[in-house]
């Protein structure tokens, strides 16, 4: 199963620089063990605010108990807290490593929001699934949609990974789905920064 989780890490007060910098190079060595293994799939920075450090992490486990041995092996939990979300299957999913990274392009994580108006005929609603589910295989052969998840529990929500060269055409790209042209969806966007250890693009 794959896990999306938000990692906050707040160093304490007096740590000296050399305490932080040997727990750091720990973590690296860490996560490439980690990543053979195939437990840490993708690593990225969400946009920070002045003093923030954190990490979003892709991550494969045999469950919540299996992602927490994992997590707390790692160096730095002594200072941070973990915020794991569970990956649901999505049928519009390209699949892992079926769409290739462009090297020159930004990753987003999009979280789509579905509404379908009160009484809408059930016919409606499969002609437009449909057209949405086609629209996924397009943007996927177009190399922008690289991944898409349902958010167990949270109905209506589901999450993509998507690259784009800037933010204007991934907004392009995503006003035209079909379900956002017929005001049934809305999208939060969250720019990534690749993280330095990230498996699928560290040297």
């Amino acid at each position: 199963m794959e896990y999306l989780v938000t990692m906050t890490t707040r160093v304490p007060e007096g740590t000296s620089e050399r305490e932080v910098d040997e727990v750091r190079a720990r973590e690296a060595a860490h996560t490439r063990e980690l990543a053979a293994q195939g437990r840490v799939l993708r690593l990225w920075r969400p946009p920070l605010g002045p003093g923030e450090w954190r990490t979003i992490g892709l991550f494969t486990a045999d469950g919540p108990d299996d992602l927490e041995r994992t997590l707390a092996s790692m160096p730095l939990r002594i200072w941070r807290t973990d915020e794991p979300v569970a990956l649901g299957r999505h049928a519009n999913d390209p699949g892992s490593g079926t769409v290739p990274l462009a090297a020159d392009d930004g990753e987003y994580l999009v979280t789509f929001i579905v509404r379908i108006p009160e009484g809408t005929d059930p016919q409606a609603v499969e002609d437009m699934t449909g057209r949405e589910a086609k629209a996924a295989h397009d943007a996927a052969a177009e190399g922008r949609l690289v991944r898409l998840w349902a958010l167990p529990g949270r109905q209506g929500r589901n999450l993509g990974l998507w690259q784009a060269p800037t933010s204007d055409v991934l907004k392009k790209v995503l006003d035209s789905l079909p379900m956002t042209v017929a005001g049934w969806l809305t999208v939060e966007t969250v720019p990534l920064t690749r993280h330095p250890s990230d498996p699928a693009t560290a040297q």
